[in-house]
């Protein structure tokens, strides 16, 4: 694989999926720097031997920028933009950048048009996480059993995007798969945001102080997500607004028929309802054994 030598690897924000890179690409050999906005993640990213080098520092971020061999970029999806704009003039010619954001049509061409020639961008989303934050939570096993995705646009070539299937296996995913922005972006607002959406309003709807007292492992699965990153995930909410949308208005109207056929006592089409989503799980199920 191309990865398997000493690069220069670039982390820019260093919070839990940026530390989780930092130590899997550290295992394999890469020397790992960073810049964050914070001196105590630094420092303790440092200290605990998640990254050789780091900085706070504005006035410092430049020589990190041009000893790169390639950047991450670990950020939310406006700030990945600004920072690409404000530091492209300090990138090595033909350098390759990849992220982890979650979203990707609002910025990919973005950053791609202010790259131009000058280096390529290959967007990535790995979909992995923690209910915790924070370099101090990093751990690159989430990665194991983990699908990671990779977001070419006919401006990437075919050496780029090996180069990011290949960061996906080194850094451990179970299953590296292909998809435009536009069909990522409609693939994860049902699988992943529009999940955060039940679980907030399940969350919300309902207030009581008791309920560990009463709940069993039903509500404990459903409402997992529920402790969540109100800045992170409201931007992504924003910045993927219309597919997010449509899928939370296909769950309403299924949600509004199962009610409706409730009301109604139509104990046939509510299990109707319950065998084809108990098929469709077991094929869920199934493709995830077959991995």
């Amino acid at each position: 694989m191309e990865w398997i030598n000493k690069q220069n690897v670039l982390i820019v924000g260093l919070g839990l999926m940026g530390g989780s890179y930092a130590k899997a690409l550290k295992r394999i050999g890469c020397r790992v720097t960073a810049i964050d906005k914070s001196e105590d993640t630094i420092k303790f990213a440092i200290d605990n031997n998640i990254i050789d080098d780091g900085t706070f520092k504005e006035e410092n971020e430049a020589s990190f920028v041009k000893e790169a061999d390639c950047i991450i970029l670990a950020l939310y999806p406006n700030a990945a933009i600004e920072w690409v704009k404000n530091h492209v003039d300090n990138m090595k010619e033909g350098i390759r950048l990849t992220d982890v954001t979650g979203v990707k049509s609002c910025i990919v061409y973005k950053i791609q048009e202010i790259l131009g020639d000058k280096a390529e961008f290959i967007a990535a989303h790995p979909m992995a996480g923690k209910e915790t934050s924070g370099v101090e939570n990093a751990d690159d096993r989430i990665f194991r059993d983990a699908n990671y995705i990779v977001v070419p646009t006919d401006k990437n070539t075919e050496e780029a995007i090996l180069w990011c299937e290949n960061l996906g296996q080194i850094l451990g995913f179970n299953k590296v798969s292909i998809l435009s922005p536009e069909e990522h972006d409609e693939m994860i607002a049902y699988v992943s945001q529009l999940t955060h959406c039940i679980a907030i309003s399940l969350m919300t709807c309902k207030d009581n102080e008791h309920l560990k007292d009463y709940t069993g492992d039903s509500f404990r699965d459903l409402t997992r997500i529920a402790r969540i990153n109100e800045n992170m995930w409201s931007e992504l909410f924003h910045v993927n607004k219309e597919p997010l949308l449509k899928e939370m208005d296909l769950f309403i109207n299924e949600l509004t028929q199962l009610r409706n056929l409730i009301d109604k006592d139509d104990q046939e089409a509510i299990k109707e309802k319950m065998r084809l989503s108990t098929k469709r799980r077991s094929k869920f199920n199934q493709n995830n054994k077959n991995k």
